[in-house]
């Protein structure tokens, strides 16, 4: 292994930032509906809406949430990017109201040009998000590749009856969104060297923030629309929420928080392809009458371990907001209707 080589960033090896990494919206529902839908007694949640993960009934009292994420690295210090797939991996489990059990490794790794005492350190970070959200990573897989990948299969449970999915939303409810946008903005940053400091640790820091306490408040405010904020963007993820569950929402942009510094790394041009594929993807279903592109683009961004974002009554959505603290905050309501997001 080359001396030039052990130089290079981890992240010079990855052609896109973590979950901007993902095919585009568009692309991947093209494919997905060449695909029967699976069905069965027993199978709670299957593919229909394009939900976070599939929810398998054991009994009347226990059923089975499965999920897998993996993507390319969006930091150099291998942990860390370990860390941020653990913690996003898992964050499917949270978004549908469950409890992670045990995960396993998922590993693309090119050997010929990366230390494997690199690719320990990343199953390391991994390792220690298990440890601090009481699931077991046990075992997985390998393969070599050129282009580095890291993320997990997680398998835990729920409540058959206290399911959370994307098609939950209802009449009435308000949105409750858990951490600030802007990772994908802040990753792509990373990935050219322009990041500064505090942009690269405050996206940091909310990429390996747990969605464990955003679960369990969610469910408490009675909760049964909710999603994760991750590789389609604000905007993406609540555009299949809405359609899903058959409402409108009028989205109060003002109140959306955002990452300190994105903004202004967003008006000097550092926009992730996957945020615009976003943008594009979700024009037929927003109005954004009156807003400049960039404001529509920064709802659009390409988020990798982003918040949760649910509906609860409002009483019972600002007694979540209380209970979790900044960033968490109600970003805008739910009517009946037919899939429109409306920005005011």
């Amino acid at each position: 292994m080359s001396e030039s080589t052990l130089s290079r960033r981890l992240t010079q090896f990855s052609h896109g930032a973590g979950c901007a990494c993902k095919l585009a919206p568009g692309e991947l529902a093209t494919v997905l509906r060449t695909l029967t839908p699976q069905s069965h007694p027993d199978l709670l949640v299957g593919t229909e809406t394009g939900d976070d993960a599939a929810v398998w009934r054991l009994d009347a009292d226990r059923a089975l949430v499965a999920t897998t994420d993996f993507f390319t690295p969006l930091v150099d210090d291998p942990r860390t990017w370990g860390r941020i797939a653990a913690q996003n991996a898992v964050s499917d489990v949270y978004a549908m109201g469950g409890r992670p059990l045990f995960a396993l490794n998922l590993v693309a790794w090119p050997s010929s040009e990366l230390p494997t005492s690199m690719l320990a350190e990343v199953l390391a970070g991994g390792a220690e998000i298990g440890a601090e959200s009481g699931f077991a990573v046990v075992g997985g897989h390998s393969v070599d590749d050129p282009e580095p990948k890291y993320g997990l299969a997680v398998v835990g449970e729920v409540h058959p009856d206290r399911i959370l999915t994307n098609a939950g939303l209802r009449d009435g409810d308000v949105l409750v969104l858990t951490k600030a946008l802007g990772v994908g903005i802040a990753t792509t940053a990373i990935k050219a060297g322009t990041a500064s400091p505090e942009v690269q640790e405050a996206a940091v820091a909310s990429m390996t923030a747990s969605n464990s306490a955003a679960a369990v408040a969610a469910v408490a405010a009675g909760a049964t629309g909710c999603t994760d904020v991750t590789g389609f963007g604000l905007l993406g993820h609540l555009s299949k929420m809405t359609a899903a569950s058959g409402v409108d929402v009028e989205l109060d942009v003002a109140a959306v928080p955002f990452l300190p510094g994105t903004r202004a790394l967003a008006e000097a041009g550092t926009i992730p392809g996957g945020t615009r594929r976003n943008r594009d993807w979700v024009a037929p279903s927003v109005d954004s009458a009156g807003f400049a592109e960039l404001e529509v683009l920064l709802l659009a961004d390409a988020q990798t371990s982003g918040g949760l974002l649910f509906g609860a009554a409002p009483d019972r959505a600002a007694e979540a907001v209380a209970q979790l603290g900044a960033p968490a905050t109600v970003i805008g309501r739910a009517r009946t209707g037919t899939g429109r997001i409306t920005l005011r």
